[in-house]
């Protein structure tokens, strides 16, 4: 076949027929018959040869042309397509080392091997400008949902049509056991859009808590206006949903309006979701009133929030234990997921013996450590006492303030405590002088001899040992592991360091063995007083 007169103009009516069937730019088509057409001309006159093919856009004639690059003359590897500054005379009046020399070559005439190759070519191109246009399309509406139509199902995942493309709905973001038949409408979240080497992938999602936010700022619109935020969602799909909000006007109630007339509103959600129940909670601020509302229907009798450990206790009524909980811990999961802190539900009576078992240990230790009666250990308790470092250091008049305590029993009991953890210190360091550890880290300011105990028994023994921890080795911590929070035990952790007490001191000694430059260690304490400072302000 070769590019004559006559068919010049079929050419671009072909591309301009293809490239409105694939909805994409004619130019493209047209390049791509260019490549083809330089591929053939390549295999008749060798590929060596730098073989270029224009198409013009308005008559549809091909022109072959044969590059050569000017080079230095110890770099020319190809004399097909390349010559020297001397050689490239016969045809520049100055030639410059990046210069082109093109002469125009006859067409080649395509056999069927290079006709069937140039087709190859052609479709790939076409394919790739498909697959960009379907990506670029797509991209953007990350997030959203979207409309399509079931097309097929494999291996329990469902191919959907979305217009100008196909999603998948993988077999675990469908909502429960959802089946489809082909040509079935079906809505689904746009969950991400990937470029792949088979193409665009757009991933659909039902379970995603996201979309049953999107369907809500739907069939909701004060949510749609900003006027009602969606705060959190937390789903178990198909089965319950848990979804926060808040109302920015005073006079807009934000779960009345997300339920609606006669609960309209939730409903054409509900339906969408199988079924799906769903709790509309008023958001908070305050992390106790947010969780109390988060558990219900079940009624709270009190809440202790560990801020550090991100875990939050909670107390309900012995009979209202299995509500708040829920059907296989439903309830308590949901409330979890939607505050993002562990919870742990004690009934009242559990948290009632454990304060009492607390209280008695601490009890005894006063009575073992100060040598009193135990009701003059069980004052202290009630007074908040809860260790030796309290009493022995706190302000004498704290110690009168409580009842039947003059100055010659709280001076006794300030002594007897000291001495007690004077005596406790000097074994600490002895027996941390036994297990090898230096003096570089028993003299280091800010640890005690009881830290240096706890570090020695760790195996760290020098400063240079204290300088390689992490901050969370020292102090603990949390880590997310599969969606659960799990315990990182620290070393010091016993003694209620903090992670930035640890973080300073691990510094600190990286300052003073000349790891770290000193400049650093300023910039970070200056970073915690402006964070103290924000505290504070807040």
């Amino acid at each position: 076949m070769a590019i004559t007169s006559a068919n010049q103009l079929e050419l671009l009516q072909t591309a301009e027929a293809v490239a409105r069937e694939k909805m994409i730019d004619p130019d493209l088509v047209i390049q791509a018959m260019e490549d083809s057409l330089s591929r053939a001309a390549k295999s008749r006159y060798g590929a060596e040869l730098d073989i270029r093919v224009h198409i013009d856009r308005k008559t549809g004639r091909a022109t072959f042309t044969r590059v050569r690059t000017v080079m230095e003359d110890d770099a020319v590897e190809n004399h097909q397509a390349q010559l020297t500054v001397a050689e490239a005379k016969r045809w520049l009046a100055e030639p410059k080392v990046g210069d082109e020399v093109i002469d125009e070559v006859p067409p080649v005439e395509m056999g069927r091997i290079a006709a069937q190759s140039a087709k190859q070519v052609i479709l790939q191109k076409v394919r790739e400008a498909e697959r960009d246009r379907q990506y670029e399309e797509f991209k953007d509406r990350k997030g959203t949902i979207i409309n399509g139509q079931v097309k097929r199902e494999e291996y329990g995942n469902i191919i959907v049509d979305i217009g100008r493309g196909e999603a998948i709905l993988r077999r675990n973001e469908k909502i429960g056991r959802e089946s489809y038949r082909p040509n079935d409408r079906i809505r689904a979240y746009i969950k991400d859009v990937r470029r792949e080497a088979r193409g665009p992938q757009v991933f659909l999602s039902r379970t995603d808590p996201q979309f049953m936010a999107e369907l809500f700022k739907m069939e909701v619109p004060e949510i749609y206006d900003n006027i009602i935020e969606i705060k959190a969602v937390a789903r178990d799909p198909g089965s319950r949903a848990k979804i926060a909000v808040i109302s920015y006007d005073n006079s807009i109630d934000p779960v009345g309006a997300c339920v609606g007339m006669r609960g309209s509103r939730v409903q054409a959600v509900v339906n969408e979701l199988q079924g799906e129940k769903i709790d509309i909670i008023p958001w908070n601020q305050d992390q106790a009133t947010f969780l109390v509302n988060a558990l219900q229907p079940a009624e709270v009798s009190k809440v202790v929030i560990d801020e550090e450990a991100g875990k939050i206790e909670v107390v309900v009524p012995d009979e209202q234990l299995s509500l708040a909980i829920g059907r296989r811990g439903q309830n308590v999961r949901l409330a979890s997921q939607l505050t993002g802190l562990d919870i742990d539900i004690m009934t009242e009576t559990e948290e009632s013996a454990r304060r009492q078992a607390e209280f008695a240990e601490r009890t005894q230790l006063f009575i073992d450590t100060l040598d009193i009666d135990e009701m003059m250990a069980q004052l202290l308790v009630s007074e908040g006492f809860t260790n030796l470092e309290e009493v022995a250091y706190v302000d004498m008049d704290e110690l009168l303030s409580i009842d039947g305590f003059d100055e010659g029993t709280a001076a006794e009991l300030q002594a007897r405590a000291r001495d007690h953890l004077e005596a406790q210190s000097r074994k600490a360091l002895e027996h941390a002088r036994e297990l090898g550890a230096e003096d570089s880290l028993i003299n280091f300011e800010g640890l005690t001899p009881q830290m240096v105990e706890a570090l020695t028994l760790d195996g760290v023994k020098t400063l240079e040992d204290f300088a390689t921890c992490a901050d969370w080795e020292l102090a603990g911590g949390w880590t997310t592991v599969n969606g659960e929070r799990k315990k990182d035990e620290g070393v010091l952790e016993k003694f209620e360091m903090s992670l930035e007490e640890a973080q300073h001191l691990i510094m600190t000694a990286r300052v003073m063995l000349g790891w770290v430059d000193p400049s650093e260690l300023a910039a970070l304490t200056a970073e915690d007083d402006e964070e103290e400072t924000e505290d504070d302000e807040a």
